[in-house]
């Protein structure tokens, strides 16, 4: 049995009724926004389960929006985030998914498209008390809280990226608290996800990519 405490009952601080709908779906989007590397152009909201069905009533839609663009989930500008990524140039689509339900109730997809047309997707889920799971990044299965700093590396499953990744992490003093390879199948494109208790260095993704089997990595600092 996993433990509960009273901060899970009560919620994190946030605007909007729901520490479920609201925050959770905020924290989800700005756990997606840290994952994107670039000027955010388009984005567009799947929902699945409760979320499809009371998003506009909990203010899920106006939560996701403004954790995309970065917002807190105490931030008071999340009432107004429809007209602020208007004002920023940012196209959004919500739509309800009401026929699959093989899915956690608080679901999202979220799929980003930057200026230079890079598209991305992520699935999150709250699970209660503002608490999240992200457990898909571009149709490939992971899970991630995050609850520590991270960093996701996107590469191909060959021998040797593991250890060149460790070795690039213990020469810059990182302590890893948790690191889990997910893949598609063998040999195919795999993600690698480092958790740290501290502040990781800025320079890491400069580290690692001298690697030609990573592509990408993301830096997700809390």
């Amino acid at each position: 049995m996993s433990f509960i405490s009273v901060f899970d009952v009560i919620g994190p601080n946030m605007v909007g009724p729901s520490s479920s709908h609201t925050a959770g779906a905020c924290a989800i989007a700005c756990l997606a926004r840290k994952m994107n590397n670039g000027t955010l152009k388009d984005v567009t909201f799947t929902l699945y389960g409760s979320f499809a069905k009371t998003y506009r009533g909990h203010g899920t839609d106006r939560a996701l929006l403004g954790g995309i663009m970065g917002f807190a989930t105490d931030d008071i500008r999340i009432r107004d985030s429809f007209a602020i990524a208007e004002d920023q140039g940012i196209t959004f689509t919500f739509i309800p998914n009401d026929t699959d339900t093989d899915v956690h109730p608080n679901t999202v997809d979220i799929r980003m498209e930057n200026a230079d047309g890079r598209v991305m997707t992520v699935r999150g889920e709250s699970t209660g008390g503002g608490k999240v799971r992200i457990v898909r990044i571009n149709q490939v299965q992971v899970d991630f809280t995050g609850e520590f700093n991270a960093v996701i590396i996107i590469q191909q499953d060959r021998p040797g990226v593991a250890a060149h990744i460790t070795k690039c992490l213990s020469d810059l003093g990182v302590n890893i608290a948790f690191m889990r390879i997910f893949r598609e199948s063998k040999g195919e494109t795999a993600y690698t996800i480092v958790e740290s208790d501290e502040r990781l260095p800025d320079d890491i993704p400069l580290r690692l990519t001298v690697n030609p089997h990573i592509h990408d990595v993301m830096l997700i600092q809390n």
